[in-house]
């Protein structure tokens, strides 16, 4: 059993080792290589993704393999401090993704969503204008408008209020419900004289490039896809977690047998 544990740490970390290359080439190439900001953002973490888990991975395999221990302790103690911060990922996901959901709508088959209605964690991601600048020009860059647009070209109004759309379709690439414009198309709508309750409808452009990409609604589109996104992140981590703790225990099994055959 003592050697089995040294033998399956190597292995997976031989295989982590060569998971860690194609990550860290990646990174490295959008960051000579990125053409929008969107895919700068991107490179540093990976980089240092692939740095960590390629150190972590040689720590593990020399030390569980040619029974160094001292490289295998090193190994133990960032593997402690990955369950760690994993666990703390975790909880801190679940707390910040508790609060917030799109307002049902008569008639409509979208919904609408309002910033304040997610936590004051999120809305703190979007409310400073230098990282609005950088989100939106990501959406921009992503096409979703365009392609709601196009998917939805030739649709009659009545058929368009009755669609489905995702939480950046229905905040980014239409006015909001409460600005009562005329529907042209998808991403063309005539506005009706003010004043507004609403602040989004003074921000809606027919514009491409502009639309409301501005508004509190976009803003709160991309809260809802975070919120989403991090629950099910937070749920995957569960099991990355239990695989952590195995390999951990594997770990501390082999370092005891390097203690053992050192002391024998």
């Amino acid at each position: 059993m003592v050697e089995c544990s040294n033998n399956l740490v190597g292995i997976l970390n031989f295989f982590t080792f060569l998971l860690s290359v194609p990550i860290l080439s990646a990174g490295i190439w959008l960051g000579k290589n990125a053409a929008t900001e969107c895919e700068r953002f991107l490179d540093k973490p990976v980089v240092v993704l692939g740095i960590f888990l390629m150190f972590v991975s040689i720590a593990g395999l020399v030390g569980a393999c040619c029974r160094v221990s001292c490289l295998l302790w090193l190994y133990l103690f960032a593997m402690f401090l990955l369950i760690l911060l994993g666990f703390c990922f975790t909880i801190f996901a679940f707390v910040v993704t508790n609060r917030g959901a799109g307002e049902v709508l008569s008639d409509r088959g979208y919904k609408e969503y309002r910033v304040g209605d997610y936590s004051n964690w999120l809305q703190k991601r979007v409310s400073n204008a230098k990282n609005w600048d950088r989100i939106r020009s990501c959406l921009v860059y992503s096409n979703v408008c365009s392609a709601f647009s196009s998917r939805y070209a030739t649709v009659t109004v009545n058929d368009f209020y009755k669609t489905n759309l995702n939480a950046l379709q229905s905040g980014c690439c239409k006015p909001s419900n409460d600005c009562n414009f005329t529907y042209v198309s998808p991403t063309n709508w005539t506005k009706t004289s003010g004043p507004y309750t609403n602040e989004d409808c003074n921000v809606w452009d027919n514009k491409q490039g502009n639309l409301c990409y501005n508004c509190q609604a976009c803003k709160a589109g991309l809260l809802d896809n975070l919120r989403n996104s991090w629950k099910k992140v937070a749920e995957v981590n569960i099991v990355f977690l239990v695989f952590l703790i195995i390999v951990y225990s594997l770990g501390c099994c082999a370092f005891r047998n390097n203690r053992k055959r050192r002391w024998h």
